[in-house]
């Protein structure tokens, strides 16, 4: 793997004896702990149906359709495991191999997913994490990270920033901005190689370090000292949060798959 440039990956994967001629995996981890309260529903938004299938289960789809990957561990809210092991029967996700009770945040969930495939993954293994309520992932940016990952050991999903960006000088005025040129959206699926994954979030849980607020694995890594790697993105490839996301999402599917798929 051709190393790092810049700053050097802190969070090198100890290969072991049981890595030796084994080939490499690469495992989706599928976050769905969320309770969606925000959308306004009694059952969490992941569970949603839209024209009778779960929004997870389209997540899902995407993954299991995906020829570069293999396995598939969903972070799942409790009470809701066997809800969907039955949907993921009911829709031929074979690829799902494991379920893990989230945590009381997006860094809890994602942390309890890392440390149940440590018995699983082997450390150049990639690891894909993706919002179970991002159901529209496009194959070539789920490739894209996949593959860029795989050369320089993690890579994250991203667009250019097409607004102007000011800094708040006081609740009603601004002398600064920040150049757009300077800005990038960063999403989920992002990918990791899994030794430096599990490093990460061992180090991170010790010293408390990029696990509060709205932190996620892409923005732990950065506080920890990680230089992180762009890959493609698509506009389409939103979070189901609100009302009128889902009702975007509806708009999307009635359309033909070829005209916003690229």
């Amino acid at each position: 793997m051709e190393e790092s440039r810049g700053r050097g990956s802190k969070f090198q994967p100890q290969v072991t004896a049981a890595d030796v001629g084994r080939q490499e995996m690469n495992v989706a981890v599928i976050i769905a702990g969320g309770s969606g309260h925000r959308m306004g529903q009694e059952i969490p938004k992941q569970f949603i149906n839209v024209y009778d299938k779960p929004v997870l289960m389209y997540t899902l789809e995407s993954f299991q359709e995906h020829p570069m990957i293999d396995a598939i561990e969903v972070v799942c809210i409790d009470g809701w495991h066997d809800i969907l092991w039955a949907y993921a029967k009911q829709f031929n996700i074979t690829k799902l191999k494991w379920v893990v009770s989230g945590g009381n945040s997006s860094q809890e969930s994602i942390r309890n997913g890392v440390y149940c495939l440590e018995d699983k993954c082997g450390a150049q293994d990639t690891v894909v994490i993706h919002d179970g309520i991002r159901p529209l992932v496009d194959a070539t940016v789920l490739s894209d990270v996949i593959i860029k990952c795989q050369k320089y050991g993690n890579a994250v999903t991203s667009l250019p920033y097409n607004e102007q960006i000011f800094v708040v000088d006081d609740e009603l005025s601004t002398v600064e901005y920040i150049p757009r040129e300077r800005l990038r959206r960063v999403s989920t699926p992002q990918a990791y190689r899994f030794g430096r994954l599990l490093a990460a979030y061992r180090e991170a849980f010790e010293k408390g370090i990029g696990i509060q607020g709205s932190a996620y694995t892409n923005t732990m890594m950065v506080e920890l000292g990680e230089r992180l790697y762009f890959a493609a993105g698509s506009d389409k490839n939103i979070k189901l949060t609100t009302r009128d996301d889902l009702e975007l999402f509806k708009a999307y599917l009635k359309m033909d798959k070829n005209s916003w798929m690229k």
